[in-house]
């Protein structure tokens, strides 16, 4: 069986900026994948080149066997593919259902029917008790479990996490961490995940690419990769060289 998505030699410049050079790797069924590098990598451009926010200069973006070079973010989605960004932006005049249902009538016949899924959506993510309330008033840990909410009320079958984490204290990480290994069982069949704090990494995922300056260093379970000298060397510092812990 091919894998969910396979990138092949893709290729991204904006004017003379090389933003991703020659990136090829797939994600699988049931797999969790987590990009990492430093600042400028090209980690995020990877993300809005797979969604359709922007398009490959050359290479190929398959989706379950479909090459998606070139659809805009409504068809990916349709396809199945659905993703947070790094800075959430709710609706602030709507209240959480209202912006899940957003999601939900990708699909959805009706209202009624949006808010059905809608409801699902929140109970699976323990924010049921907050869907009356307004988005404006949700504090950072819960808008961003709404923008997770947002994405799966599209029906979303691969999940991109474009550093979900960020802003968040440990405990409210941990409870991140606890619902996002439980996504299989609302539909989610695969995850990619833009990330920085390396204990979610090696908590989450099964394996993990590493990007510098473009281009892929270094792929592996996220064991290897955290000793590799060329990954220390470019991202996560000398801590690593003597098999440092994670943070």
């Amino acid at each position: 069986m091919a894998p969910l998505l396979q990138l092949k030699h893709v290729v991204k410049r904006f004017g003379g900026l090389l933003a991703t050079n020659d990136v090829s790797f797939d994600v699988e069924e049931g797999e969790v994948v987590f990009i990492i590098g430093p600042n400028g990598a090209g980690k995020t451009t990877l993300f809005n080149l797979i969604s359709g926010y922007v398009t490959a200069d050359s290479g190929e973006i398959l989706y379950q066997g479909q090459n998606i070079v070139g659809l805009k973010p409504y068809q990916t989605t349709r396809l199945g593919i659905g993703r947070t960004f790094q800075i959430v932006k709710p609706l602030p005049s709507l209240t959480v259902r209202e912006n899940v249902m957003l999601g939900s009538f990708l699909h959805a016949r009706s209202r009624a029917e949006a808010g059905k899924k809608a409801d699902e959506v929140l109970g699976f993510l323990g924010l049921d008790r907050r869907a009356d309330q307004l988005a404006s008033g949700l504090p950072l840990a819960q808008r961003k479990l709404l923008e997770v909410a947002r994405a799966l009320a599209t029906g979303a079958k691969l999940l991109l996490l474009d550093e979900v984490m960020a802003g968040l204290n440990p405990t409210e990480s941990a409870e991140v961490v606890t619902l996002l290994r439980k996504l299989k069982d609302f539909g989610v069949t695969a995850v990619g995940g833009v990330e920085h704090i390396m204990r979610v990494v090696m908590a989450l995922a099964s394996r993990v690419v590493v990007m510098d300056q473009g281009g892929k260093l270094a792929e592996g379970s996220p064991q290897a990769v955290v000793h590799d000298p060329r990954v220390v060397e470019a991202y996560l510092g000398s801590k690593y060289q003597k098999g440092g812990a994670p943070p």
